[in-house]
Formats: C-alpha cells, structure tokens, sequence
C-alpha cells in the first residue's frame, strides 16, 4: 500500500451540529487521533453550511444568499465576510487541538460540480447551465483550495494534509437530473470527459492524498479514480451488487475506500463488529485478500453528521473508532 495513502482506520466526513468551533475541534481530535480533520457546524447559519462555506473560499469570485440560495455577485458582502470568519473560528479551533501533530489531516470543501449546480448565475439559473461559468468557478475554486491549503499547512506544519471535495451531486450532475430554477425542466447532463476533467484539475491543485465523498447513489468510482482520486468517500448502505466490479478495480489499483457504515442521525448503533460486517460480506464476494481491509478501508459515518444531537455525534465517532479497530483485529 502506497504511504501516501495511510490514511487512519476512522474518521469523520466534516460537519457536527452545534455552534462551538472550540467543542467541535476537541470531539474530533479527541475520537481521531489518528485522522482528525477540519470540523463544519453548519447549524450556525448561512455561511456555515456547505456551499456558503465554500463560497467563501472562492478567488474573485463572490457569492451572497438570496431568498432561492446562493447566488454569484460582483463583490464580497456580509454573507463572504460572514462565511470568511466562521472558517477562520474553525481554523483557530483546530490550530489549538493539533499542536505537535504529525499524521494525516482532513480538510473539505465542496467540489465544482456541486458547486455550480447549487450557485447560481444572476438570471438564477444554476452555474451549471453556463459551461464558461462552471470552468470560471472550477478555477477560482482551485485557487481559493490552494491558498486555503497552504494556510492550514501553516497552522499545522506537522500535518500531512488530505483534501476532501464533497460531490453529493455529481451523479445528478452526470445523468442531467439537477433541476432548473423553474423546476420544470432539468440541465442537460455533462459530458463525463469535461466532468472527469475539471475534477481532475481542482484536485490537482493538492499534491498530497485527496478524497472525493459522495453520499448519494451510484458513485462514479472509476471516473473519480482516474480524476485523480486517492480515495473515495460513500455511504456503504447505498450500494448494490452492481458497484461490486467498479470498487474490486478501485481496490485492486490502489484507491482507499472511505467506507459509510455508522448512522449519520441519531438511533441505536449496533455492536462495532456488526457496522462492518457488510465490509467483510463485500470483501468475500469479490475475492479480495482479508489482510488488505485494514490498509483499504477507512471508516466513517454514512453522511455528515449535522443533523444528530451533539451526543450521537460523539458515540458516533467513538464507535467508527471501535468499528475500524474490529476490521483490522478480525478481517476474516
């Protein structure tokens, strides 16, 4: 296995409910020690939650919220400023938790695909609909991650840093089913080489381990791979027998599994070996080595966990800590 890839046995996807960035930064290098990574709370309000967040990194290129969302605007306001702060709270929460770390370190932004087919343009329609206004936002978007990720390198020189970019909508994005302003009509899909592409060039702005997360349906597993892929993040419950070929390849070529086995909201969790025994079942239908799990697989929670109570969050956490510990001490 490549080191560039030890990525720990658990982590978090990003966002946690609550408002402190101080208590959010602690629950995530408390339960990771290993692989914490940048805390999200997007509860905190507009700004806070994904796209604004991202938005906020974005180079000459603005964004502010409209009644219908976010939308592209000529110059930075209260919205940027707002989005701009809540990171910088985020990042002096994390800076403080991290000192003397050495070890791999998550930090996520939402991807270009997602992004333009939730910004919109000034007519309101979707960035998407633009192919010049998605490359403009891809770039701005590349340029806003580089200088992100060269500020957290600062704030945590021991770090090895992993960078994240959350595509929910990138399957959509492929089949044409993102909706119009109107709703009555949906955009054309995307041609899967300039897609394919434009991930490639976003994630090429980070020469460490990048991971794409998805947790919709359907995850373009071999596309990602060749975008450039280190790693790929999904909600395990979401795939079916169809995926099997595409996840043996991505395994058998190297590409780590982010693998989504704990309940993202509040309810009953099952004993640690349980979370994974849908692992083991995939391990054994498609031929794979058990020896190989614990160097492949990295497990989180199935989504973000923004819509639990801060108390599930933290069993949660816990219990992909003992879920991973379970994978490596009993692959069979």
């Amino acid at each position: 296995m490549n080191d560039n890839l030890r990525l720990g046995p658990a982590t978090g996807i990003g966002s946690l409910p609550g408002h402190d960035a101080r208590e959010a930064a602690k629950t995530v290098t408390g339960s990771f020690e290993d692989f914490p990574h940048l805390a999200e709370l997007p509860a905190r309000g507009p700004g806070a939650d994904m796209i604004g967040r991202t938005a906020g990194l974005l180079v000459e290129l603005y964004a502010r919220v409209e009644p219908s969302g976010w939308r592209i605007g000529d110059r930075p306001g209260r919205d940027t400023r707002r989005a701009r702060s809540w990171l910088g709270e985020d990042l002096d929460a994390l800076e403080e938790f991290t000192q003397e770390y050495t070890g791999p370190l998550k930090v996520q932004a939402v991807g270009p695909w997602t992004l333009a087919a939730a910004l919109e343009l000034k007519n309101g329609e979707a960035a998407l609909s633009d192919p010049g206004a998605c490359r403009d936002l891809a770039a701005s978007l590349a340029e806003g991650l580089r200088l992100h990720l060269a500020e957290v390198q600062r704030r945590v020189p021991g770090a090895r840093l992993v960078l994240q970019l959350d595509e929910p909508s990138l399957t959509a994005v492929l089949r044409g089913q993102v909706r119009s302003a109107s709703g009555y009509r949906t955009h054309r899909a995307v041609d899967r080489q300039v897609v394919e592409g434009t991930l490639r060039d976003v994630l090429g702005v980070h020469d460490g381990p990048a991971v794409v997360h998805s947790c919709a349906p359907d995850v373009p597993f071999a596309l990602l791979r060749r975008a450039g892929a280190a790693a790929v993040s999904f909600d395990f419950s979401l795939l079916t027998e169809r995926d099997d070929e595409a996840i043996g390849e991505a395994v058998e070529s190297g590409t780590r599994l982010l693998a989504g086995v704990v309940p993202g909201t509040d309810g009953p969790l099952s004993d640690p070996a349980g979370s994974v025994m849908g692992v083991r079942t995939l391990w054994r239908r498609l031929g794979l080595r058990p020896g190989l799990l614990p160097e492949a697989v990295t497990v989180t929670p199935a989504c973000g966990l923004a819509g639990a109570s801060p108390e599930y969050a933290r069993r949660a956490y816990a219990h992909c800590v003992r879920a991973a510990r379970s994978l490596a001490d009993n692959p069979e």
